[in-house]
C-alpha cells in the first residue's frame, strides 16, 4: 500500500483505451491491483480508475518513468489523467455555519483515519465551532458575511485556498449561497450537503415541510456546487424511513444522521479519486 498509486483518466470513448493503458503498466513491471471503467453511451466519454502497485519485490515508489508514455497516450486520445500516491492525503477546507453535526463527523472520521484527508483550516461565518476546531489543533477563521461584504469575504476565502494548497472545499452545512465567481474558481472542487433528497423540499426547514406532508422517507444529497443553487452534479444520496409518530425534532435528528453519512461518503470517494464529473452528472466508482 505504501508504494501504491492511483491513475484516473477520462477521454472521448474509442476502441483500444484499456489495452493501451494496461500495456504501459505491463511494459514497466507494474501490478494492477484494481481497475474500474465506464463508457458513457450518451456523452460518448470513457472513464477509468486504476489502483496499481510497484510490481517486483523491492521496487520503489517512483512513477516518473510513466510520465512520457502517458503524455503520449494523452495526446493520442485527448485524455485528461492524473497519477498520485494512495497514501497522499487530500487537503480539504471545511466551511460551516451554526449547525455542526457534519463538521464534527468529518473531523472524527479524519482523526480515526477513515477519511484520507487533512484539514489545514476551517472557515465559518459564525464563531460557534472555534473551540471544536481548536480541540483538533486546526486553525479556525471566523469570516462574518453580509450581502454587502460577500465579495470581500469570498476574496479572503480564495486567498486562504491558495495559501493552503486546498484541493477540495466541503460545505458542511455552510448556510450561505456562494457567488458564481467562487463557484467558477473552484469548479468541480466544492462539495455541498443538501438537507433533503433533491429535488424535493428545497429551501428552509425541509424536515418541517416533510412533516407537514406526512412523508415516509427522508434523505440527503451530496453534490458538486455550481452557480445554479442545489442543481450541481449529484455524488451520493441516501434515505431513511420515518413514520407518522415522529415529530419534526425527531425528523431533524434522523436527517442529521443521514446527512453526516452521505457527506462523509462523498468526501471519502472524492479523496480516493473515485468521483468523475460527466457533464451534468457524475461517475462514481465505489
Amino acid at each position: 500500500m505504501a508504494n501504491d498509486h492511483i491513475l484516473t483518466l477520462s477521454c472521448p470513448d474509442k476502441p483500444g483505451i484499456v489495452h493501451a493503458v494496461t500495456a504501459i503498466f505491463a511494459a514497466h513491471g507494474h501490478n494492477i491491483l484494481d481497475l474500474q471503467q465506464f463508457s458513457d453511451p450518451v456523452f460518448e466519454r470513457f472513464f477509468m480508475r486504476v489502483h496499481f502497485g510497484p510490481g517486483g519485490a523491492g521496487a520503489g515508489a517512483a512513477t516518473e518513468h510513466l510520465a512520457a508514455p502517458f503524455e503520449a497516450l494523452a495526446a493520442e486520445y485527448g485524455m485528461e489523467y492524473d497519477i498520485r500516491p494512495t497514501e497522499r492525503r487530500m487537503r480539504v477546507l471545511i466551511m460551516v455555519s451554526k449547525i455542526g453535526h457534519c463538521l464534527n463527523d468529518l473531523l472524527f472520521r479524519m482523526k480515526a483515519k477513515q477519511l484520507r484527508i487533512e484539514v489545514p483550516l476551517i472557515v465559518s461565518n459564525h464563531a460557534d465551532y472555534e473551540a471544536l476546531a481548536g480541540s483538533y489543533g486546526i486553525p479556525f477563521h471566523h469570516l462574518p458575511v453580509t450581502k454587502d461584504t460577500k465579495e470581500e469575504q469570498e476574496a479572503r476565502i480564495l486567498e486562504l485556498i491558495a495559501e493552503h494548497d486546498i484541493e477540495l472545499v466541503v460545505l458542511a452545512r455552510y448556510m450561505q449561497v456562494l457567488t458564481p465567481k467562487l463557484c467558477a474558481a473552484m469548479s468541480g472542487r466544492i462539495i455541498n450537503i443538501h438537507h433533503s433528497f433533491l429535488p424535493s423540499f428545497k429551501g428552509a426547514k425541509p424536515y418541517h415541510q416533510a412533516y407537514e406532508r406526512g412523508v415516509k422517507i427522508i434523505g440527503a444529497t451530496a453534490h458538486f456546487v455550481t452557480k445554479d443553487l442545489d442543481e450541481g452534479p449529484i455524488i451520493e444520496q441516501r434515505v431513511a424511513r420515518v413514520d407518522h409518530a415522529m415529530d419534526p425534532k425527531e425528523l431533524v435528528e434522523e436527517g442529521s444522521n443521514v446527512e453526516s453519512q452521505v457527506l462523509a461518503a462523498a468526501v471519502r470517494w472524492y479523496a480516493e479519486r473515485r468521483v468523475f464529473l460527466n457533464n451534468t452528472k457524475t461517475v462514481v466508482f465505489n
